[in-house]
């Protein structure tokens, strides 16, 4: 009895000492990135599920707010950072990312990817991109602006929630809108708009929110927007408005860092991205456009989204040496403390 006992456990030993062995051989791939990725109707999700066939690894997702808030984060950690990809940054941040000296060489061929004004770069990785576009309520707003002008010196009660340039990606996307414009009239531009900005969010998640809840008729946001009512809620109520003077583009970028623990998981990670599994869940869950190909065409609402007429886009370089002042004048005439 006591034999036939030893011999059944040395042969439950023998089969489960294997499974523990790969268990702890198993590799964690630690993905910094921004909330509304890993919620449960973004990208994450799906990317994760995706990966994880294709590595034997386990995907962690560490996220904060927004893309500036990522960078943010990165500088105050510093080398001893335990990502291993940075998912999120936009071309915006790329160059003062750079600066950190975090980042190292993808190792992935910039011409993978097709944007807008053909973006390439050896350290950053795009993964999708938008153009940003003021989001109006058909139902509560019958004459939307159809310009920056028009938005800039509007009726002020016809409000807009927009995002922080100093947290949210989108808040500076549309500081270097309103720069590209305006040019060095933009403190003025802002002393105007001011007075229809209902509120400035920390992030896009919490101004959206305001504006589908009823809040606020308007809302920064992107091209993009409405295709996410159009396929997930059946309505045409939420609209982008067409500016005639052209829109700011959001190019997506990832990265790895020079001191990631799991470096050559990162390098496949980061080809991983420009597969279809990874681009698969962009357009109906980042909603955004995807750089590389897809399994399937893109559902007929994209479709039906403004097409900007000319897109702007400022040189990395300009913006990473610009930023702190710009952002500087904005909260003067905003008087944002």
């Amino acid at each position: 009895m006591y034999r036939r006992f030893f011999l059944h456990s040395l042969i439950a030993a023998s089969v489960l000492l294997p499974a523990i062995a790969v268990a702890q051989d198993k590799k964690t791939l630690t993905v910094y990135t921004y909330e509304s990725f890993v919620s449960e109707w973004g990208p994450g999700p799906k990317v994760k599920a995706a990966f994880e066939e294709t590595c034997s690894c386990t995907v962690n997702f560490v996220a904060v707010a927004d893309g500036v808030a990522l960078l943010n984060r990165l500088k105050l950690e510093g080398p001893g950072s335990k990502a291993d990809v940075v998912v999120g940054l936009d071309t915006n941040l790329i160059a003062e990312a750079k600066q950190t000296g975090l980042f190292e060489a993808s190792g992935v061929d910039p011409s993978a990817a097709k944007v807008p004004g053909d973006f390439k770069d050896d350290v950053f990785v795009p993964y999708d991109y938008g153009h940003f576009a003021v989001v109006y309520d058909t139902q509560t707003l019958k004459n939307p602006p159809r310009s920056l002008k028009e938005l800039v010196e509007g009726d002020p009660s016809q409000k807009i929630a927009i995002q922080d340039p100093r947290t949210s990606t989108p808040g500076l996307g549309l500081l270097l809108w309103v720069k590209s414009v305006y040019g060095d009239k933009a403190p003025e531009a802002w002393a105007k708009l001011k007075d229809r900005v209902l509120t400035v969010t920390p992030g896009w998640s919490e101004s959206y929110g305001l504006f589908t809840k009823g809040e606020v008729p308007m809302v920064l946001s992107y091209t993009t927007s409405p295709a996410y009512h159009m396929i997930s809620e059946k309505t045409d109520r939420y609209q982008a408005a067409s500016f005639e003077e052209g829109h700011y583009i959001q190019i997506e970028v990832a990265g790895i860092l020079k001191n990631a623990p799991q470096k050559d998981l990162a390098k496949q990670f980061l080809a991983f991205m420009l597969t279809t599994g990874f681009q698969d869940a962009i357009p109906e869950n980042n909603w955004m456009m995807p750089v590389a190909a897809t399994s399937a065409p893109l559902p007929d609402a994209f479709s039906k989204l403004v097409q900007p007429t000319k897109t702007f886009l400022m040189d990395p370089e300009v913006v990473a040496k610009n930023r702190k002042a710009w952002i500087d004048e904005w909260l003067t005439a905003m008087s944002v403390k």
